[in-house]
Parts: C-alpha cells; structure tokens; sequence
C-alpha cells in the first residue's frame, strides 16, 4: 500500500481483505471513496443512446469490445431500420453487418443480434424481460448485459462488472477478485442494493476519465488520499490534469 493513502484498521484485524483493513474498515472507506467520485462525476450515466428497453439492449450487446461513441454512432441507422425486435428477427444478415460493421466484430455481432430478436420474439412476444435469469438466457446477452439492461430501463439495482469497474475496484483494494462474478458480488456486500446501478455508472465514468489503464491521472484524483494504488500513475498535479478526459473516447 502507498504511504500516500490514508487507511485506518489495524493490519490484524483485517484477515481476509485486500488490504489488510477489517472489514467494517474496508466497507467505510468504500463508500466514503464512493461519495468523494460522486461529487466529482454528479451526472454518470449510461453513455449508450437508448429510448426503451429493447434498444438498450441491443446497443449494449454491440458494446462489446468496443466504445460506446462507436455504438451510438451506427444504432440511429439500426433502429431506423429494425425498430423492434420483431424487425430485427426478419433482417437480411448483409444489411445488418453493413451497419454495425464499426463496431467491429460485426459478423459475430450480426449473429447475435439476429438470434437475439428471434428469441425475444419467440420466448417473450418480442418484449425485454425484466429478470436476470431471463435475460442471460438470450443470445449474446450476459450478466453484464442484464444487469445493464436492469438498472437502466427497468429500475432493478444491478452491478456493472466491465473492465474499467473492475480495473477500479482492484485498484481501489475493495477486491482482489478478477472473475466478473465474484467481483459483482464482493463489491455488491460492500455497498447497500439502492447503489449498486448509480455505483457502476461512477466507477465507470472515473475509469474512462481519471483513472485509465494506462498511466492513470494519480495526481488529479479525489480519492487519491484513500487508494493504495496510488503512485502507478502520474502524480504531478499539472502533469496530472493534462491526462484527464472530459467523456469516453471514440
């Protein structure tokens, strides 16, 4: 841990935790660092474009492996042309690759999407789901997808587990877990359910802002005193600010 970071508990007591706190220690300096990125980022949100349910599901999917700038910079034409998923169900697989084709992996992408609206048709009368078990029962559709697809379009408290939320809650020492399942719930036992979908937007909005995978901005961060990765990235103040970015990149 950085000399810089300022971690209270005793080593002892904190068995079983990624930093040595105790629990209860570890539990209060998550949520405190989670007000501090709050005050920083009041307006994280979902940055896919979306009108419903069914069109946030379908944009999250292209998502994968990509930026959200290059999602919302084809779906307008998709959902133009496949409005629901009925439409999407019954789409020429040419005229659909054509389109998402900037997102790349477009082929794989297609596939999904087509046997996407074939199963919300055929399973669910063509309507989103509103329960996780449902939801990754679809084609290309993940816990990551559902919990996305919950907590924006349908209210239902749900843990975001991409790489920036994961990069971040190791970085932050609040898990050592790496499998996106065990991370959803170890951080999940940390925060109260009514946060978990706000929770995610933060971290995300942080990790595409400040703290990139790369020489994070240590220096302008405002939880910097209360991380213990603290120093991996550039520590000046001035060199710091030059690395921010004001939203995701294209």
């Amino acid at each position: 841990m950085s000399s810089h970071a300022v971690v209270s508990g005793s080593a002892v007591e904190g068995e079983g935790t990624p930093t040595g706190e105790s629990p209860l220690t570890l539990t209060r300096r998550a949520r405190r660092m989670y007000r501090m990125l709050t005050e920083r980022y009041p307006d994280a949100d979902c940055e896919l474009d979306f009108q419903d349910a069914y069109q946030l599901l379908v944009a999250t999917v292209l998502s994968a492996q990509t930026t959200d700038v290059r999602v919302n910079g084809v779906t307008p034409i998709l959902f133009d042309a496949y409005p629901d998923a009925a439409a999407l169900a019954a789409a020429e697989r040419d005229h659909v690759e054509a389109i998402v084709q900037p997102t790349g992996f477009f082929r794989a992408k297609t596939d999904s999407l087509l046997k996407l609206g074939a199963a919300l048709v055929e399973q669910f009368d063509g309507q989103v789901p509103r329960r996780l078990k449902d939801l990754v029962t679809l084609p290309g559709v993940g816990r990551k997808t559902a919990n996305v697809v919950l907590g924006n379009s349908f209210g239902v408290p749900g843990i975001t587990v991409d790489t920036h939320f994961g990069r971040l809650v190791r970085r932050f020492g609040w898990t050592v877990e790496e499998d996106p399942v065990k991370v959803e719930h170890a951080i999940g036992a940390l925060f109260p359910r009514k946060d978990w979908t706000q929770l995610s937007h933060v971290l995300i909005f942080h990790g595409r802002r400040t703290c990139h995978s790369r020489n994070p901005a240590c220096g302008a961060c405002p939880v910097a005193a209360l991380c213990p990765s603290y120093g991996i990235g550039e520590t000046d103040p001035e060199k710091a600010a030059l690395l921010l970015r004001t939203g995701p990149r294209a």
